[in-house]
């Protein structure tokens, strides 16, 4: 019975040895044993190869000396950074002792300041009709009188001319003789004789320096003016049409006062007075400044 057991299950024992002899080989394929894995062949989930461990621990001295250099490079390249971050305000325009106060049309809001400008203003030569124009403005504006007035109050007290008596009618005739030299004065200067001389009749303020220098420039003007070409030149128009009027007064004055003296007396009085109003013009924004805290806006006008 055992050999017949023995018979019946011989069969069966060597198919099944049969198949797992047969199947060996792939399994060898599929699933290779652990001594033969390569550790650098070992891929990863996705199918990558997976880094070797001692290679990634270990730097790479050249790669590192590259990025450095890069990073260097990259530093030189930016801009410098401001050593002081803190802005700061240009206030030597404010702080400037001779920053220049700009001239106002009228003086204490009364007296004609038209023709006074910067010498650093650069402008286009008077035309003829300009000139006439300003000599118009200083003739026959409303403050024209204060002249005159303080002349006739002055030559009334001295009795300067004793023909013109006193009282109302001597006060009138004061009054309209030295209203209208003032008024032949000014075209003479402001526009006759610059017409035919070509000279500038603008005052052009220093406006820095000393007291006795601006003094000093201011009755220079006198002598001195500007051409329409803009160089400097003999003020022929002051002088010279200073003394066509003090001529022509002789016209109108009584004849006894009709003498080269006194023609000459008025000369120097219209030169003394024009003199003493460009002093004056000269120091007059500053004055304004003072008293008045005259403030210049951005377009240089005044406030």
């Amino acid at each position: 019975m055992l050999a017949a057991c023995l018979m019946l299950i011989s069969p069966q024992l060597v198919a099944q040895q049969a198949q797992i002899n047969s199947s060996t080989p792939m399994l060898a394929l599929v699933s290779p044993t652990p001594a033969s894995i390569d550790p650098s062949q070992e891929t990863g989930a996705q199918g990558t190869a997976a880094p070797d461990p001692s290679q990634a621990a270990t730097p790479n001295v050249a790669d590192a000396d590259t990025s450095a250099g890069e990073m260097k490079a990259a530093g030189n390249a930016l801009p410098d950074a401001p050593k002081d971050p803190t802005p700061t305000t240009n206030t030597a325009k404010s702080n400037d002792p001779d920053q220049r106060q700009p001239q106002t049309r009228r003086i204490l809001g009364i007296v004609p300041n038209f023709r006074a400008v910067s010498t650093d203003e650069q402008l286009p030569p008077q035309s003829v009709k300009e000139k006439f124009v300003t000599a118009t403005e200083d003739s026959f504006d409303y403050s024209s009188i204060f002249i005159p007035l303080m002349l006739t109050v002055y030559d009334m007290g001295i009795d300067a001319t004793p023909e013109f008596h006193q009282g109302a009618a001597g006060f009138a005739r004061y009054f309209w003789h030295n209203a209208v030299d003032q008024t032949s004065e000014n075209y003479m200067v402001e526009f006759v004789v610059p017409s035919i001389t070509h000279e500038d009749t603008r005052y052009y303020t220093l406006g820095r320096g000393g007291f006795f220098k601006r003094t000093g420039y201011a009755l220079s003007r006198a002598v001195v003016t500007r051409s329409d070409a803009g160089d400097n030149v003999f003020n022929a128009s002051e002088v010279l049409g200073a003394g066509a009027s003090a001529g022509l007064s002789s016209l109108y004055y009584p004849s006894r006062e009709r003498s080269f003296t006194n023609t000459g007396s008025e000369w120097g009085l219209d030169v003394a007075i024009d003199a003493a109003s460009f002093v004056f013009k000269e120091f007059w924004p500053d004055i304004n400044h003072k008293l008045f805290h005259a403030a210049q806006s951005t377009d240089g006008s005044v406030q």
